[in-house]
């Protein structure tokens, strides 16, 4: 068969032809791989609405006690972050350590005190927030009550190494973050349990360290995302579709 051409029309190369087939095949794989993200993202969106509510229940519940020794090692994130609970025991004000916070009250200090239970565990209670003002034990000196108290707060997880850009320096007693194992071995506590519990806003004698200041907030940007990822997935199936048609051509 002899196909007629237009005076001056060159035939498609074979490698030109083989080029767009690539192109083409490489478009339709990024729309499979942006498909599987967007879908991936939508999962991810429903986990961290079914997280969020799990989380609202938790503080919402009836404070039971925190846990013990035993229960330590089946202590994590995913279940126990900011349960409400309860710690029985006696505050160690000389082992107290301040870790810089920001709060809707300003820069400022988290008040972190060890409490001895009557099972010889430790439990760090973060009492709650001093201005910079009043970080020095002699101005909350009415809030280091002694003998045997009953703190009620929110159970939070380690937070290991320090803050962005600013590492824990036990040396010099500097935190900028609530490191429980870092503090412990500062202050040479032992049988100290994996968690610290943010203190209520149940008034304080003197009114200073100011507790209830947790802030539980979750990032959630999947749906953002999943729409990024689904929008790229059609601009890319456009582009197959274009290739396509031009070969076909």
């Amino acid at each position: 068969m002899i196909i007629d051409r237009p005076r001056g029309e060159a035939a498609p190369s074979p490698s030109f032809s083989r080029s767009r087939l690539v192109l083409m095949g490489v478009l339709l794989l990024l729309v499979v791989v942006f498909f599987a993200l967007g879908t991936w993202q939508v999962q991810r969106l429903f986990w961290k609405f079914d997280l969020i509510a799990r989380v609202d229940a938790r503080i919402q519940a009836q404070a039971v006690p925190a846990p013990s020794r035993a229960q330590w090692k089946a202590v994590g994130a995913e279940k126990d972050e900011y349960r409400r609970v309860t710690v029985t025991g006696d505050f160690e004000h000389d082992k107290t350590v301040l870790v810089q916070a920001v709060t809707e009250r300003g820069a400022g200090f988290w008040v972190l005190t060890p409490t001895r239970r009557q099972d010889h565990t430790t439990v760090l209670i973060n009492r709650g927030f001093v201005p910079s003002d009043r970080r020095d034990a002699s101005e909350r000196a009415k809030g280091n009550v002694a003998g045997t108290v009953e703190v009620t707060g929110l159970m939070r997880m380690s937070e290991p190494g320090g803050a962005f850009l600013r590492s824990n320096d036990p040396a010099n007693d500097r935190w900028f973050s609530r490191d429980v194992a870092a503090i412990a071995a500062s202050k040479g506590l032992v049988d100290v349990a994996p968690y610290f519990v943010d203190a209520d806003a149940t008034p304080v004698v003197g009114g200073l360290p100011i507790g209830g200041l947790t802030v539980v907030r979750f990032r959630n940007s999947h749906l953002v995302y999943a729409l990024t990822w689904y929008a790229l997935a059609m601009m890319s199936a456009a582009g197959a579709r274009i290739v396509r048609s031009r070969q076909v051509a």
